[in-house]
């Protein structure tokens, strides 16, 4: 097992907390929470919620589809797709804290009868094979050195045809960037690929790449965005330690080359 839930900046314990004082801290009653009040502290990733929605109609859901969103955080991912395409979604992380927030956040807006989250490692998935028709890998293989069992895993839960939607930051030849980053204290704890092997690993596993997008320059000036952006205590910062360094390295990265941000669509061969 890849183990990320300890010693790692997934590890606070108390995102519930932090999250229901900042919601609180902004006025909201957590007992009568809408998902708009939650757009900002829950995408975990690049581009928050765009990316999301994006990735979402490249996937062309519908109400049928079975739907896996592998590396789930606390769930903002899971909870855009059933409440925008009114389908069941399953989340797996490795992070209990993070599960068990995303749960406690299910029930609130109302989505825990079509949501199901269980602890547990994205390269050893607790489910069958052939089980989905579309998995959600956002922002899930910078934490993963054995990326060939990452994306052997989900080859195999997905059924026939079926597809790995993918958005995730890469290396570059230009060189390291800076530390901290949103998904890594130190270097050691990051395993970024480059977009070259990255796509060579997916292919090897069995999938046919159908749409590969390189959002490298619309992902850094959003970043840019939300650092220029007024403070709002309903953000990441509630939860994620150190959050205004990660991001102001991260989307320097962005601008200098040494990160890029990758969107793809692989299909199960």
């Amino acid at each position: 097992m890849n183990d990320i839930s300890i010693n790692t900046p997934y590890a606070s314990g108390v995102s519930r907390l932090d999250i229901e004082k900042a919601l609180i801290a902004a006025g909201k009653d957590p007992q009568r929470l809408g998902l708009a009040d939650l757009t900002l502290v829950e995408d975990f990733h690049t581009m928050g919620r765009i990316a999301t929605a994006g990735l979402a109609e490249l996937a062309g859901l519908t109400p049928d589809s079975r739907v896996l969103d592998a590396g789930s955080g606390i769930g903002g991912t899971a909870r855009f797709v059933a409440d925008t395409y009114k389908c069941r979604v399953d989340a797996v992380d490795l992070t209990e804290d993070y599960c068990e927030t995303a749960r406690w956040l299910d029930g609130m807006v109302g989505l825990g009868d079509r949501i199901s989250v269980r602890q547990g490692d994205v390269t050893e998935l607790p489910f069958g094979d052939d089980s989905f028709d579309v998995v959600f890998s956002q922002h899930v293989q910078m934490n993963i050195a054995d990326k060939n069992a990452l994306y052997a895993e989900a080859h195999r839960v997905l059924n026939p045809g079926g597809l790995l939607a993918l958005w995730d930051i890469t290396a570059t030849e230009t060189g390291a960037p800076r530390f901290p980053l949103p998904w890594a204290d130190r270097p050691e704890q990051s395993h970024l690929a480059t977009p070259d092997a990255l796509r060579t690993t997916i292919e090897r596993s069995g999938f046919t790449i159908e749409h590969w997008d390189d959002l490298t320059d619309q992902a850094g000036q959003i970043m840019r965005m939300v650092l220029a952006a007024p403070p709002n205590p309903v953000g990441l910062q509630a939860f994620v330690a150190n959050f205004a360094e990660k991001v102001q390295n991260l989307t320097a990265g962005l601008a200098d080359g040494r990160l890029r941000a990758i969107r793809g669509i692989a299909r199960k061969s």
